[in-house]
């Protein structure tokens, strides 16, 4: 089963352990051995997931949406990147240079692409610039992706 993610970054630290929360009790509906996590790693939920999946014993395929993606990402999250990129069982790239929302929704195309389920930690408003969960969550339903929504009762971004 290869499950990607996408979902919004910059989350409150009670959002966060709420969210892992249930990611952790999400990777429990799969088996580990056949169990793909599809993700850009970017800091947040998409970096949870990839760490639960690994957690449980399952894989990480990574897509790069931009040459320049790390690079963009908080200099904080970096370690975490590159130990999750390492631990990559394949890597997908866009062939894009600049880490901009063209690649960003270049690399979630992909992503719902090679998913056969996508986790979206969403909160159902719409994208705040082209390219947000509420683009991905769109662009994998009219490909007919299942997405199953994974938010917090009550939380706010």
């Amino acid at each position: 089963m290869r499950v990607g993610i996408t979902g919004h970054r910059g989350l409150s630290t009670d959002v966060e352990q709420r969210v892992r929360a249930i990611l952790t009790e999400a990777v429990t509906e799969y088996d580990a051995g056949e169990l793909v996590a599809v993700s850009c790693i970017a800091d947040g939920p998409d970096a949870w997931w990839a760490e639960t999946v690994l957690a449980h014993g399952g894989r990480v395929e990574v897509v790069v949406p931009a040459q320049e993606y790390r690079e963009s990402l908080p200099e904080s999250h970096w370690p975490v990147y590159d130990r999750l990129y390492a631990a990559a069982a394949e890597v997908h790239h866009t062939g894009m240079t600049a880490s901009d929302s063209a690649a960003h929704m270049a690399g979630s195309e992909i992503l719902v692409g090679l998913s056969d389920v996508l986790l979206a930690v969403w909160d159902g408003k719409p994208a705040w610039g082209f390219g947000g969960t509420a683009d991905v969550v769109a662009y994998a339903q009219r490909t007919g992706i299942l997405v199953r929504v994974v938010w917090p009762d009550g939380a706010s971004r």
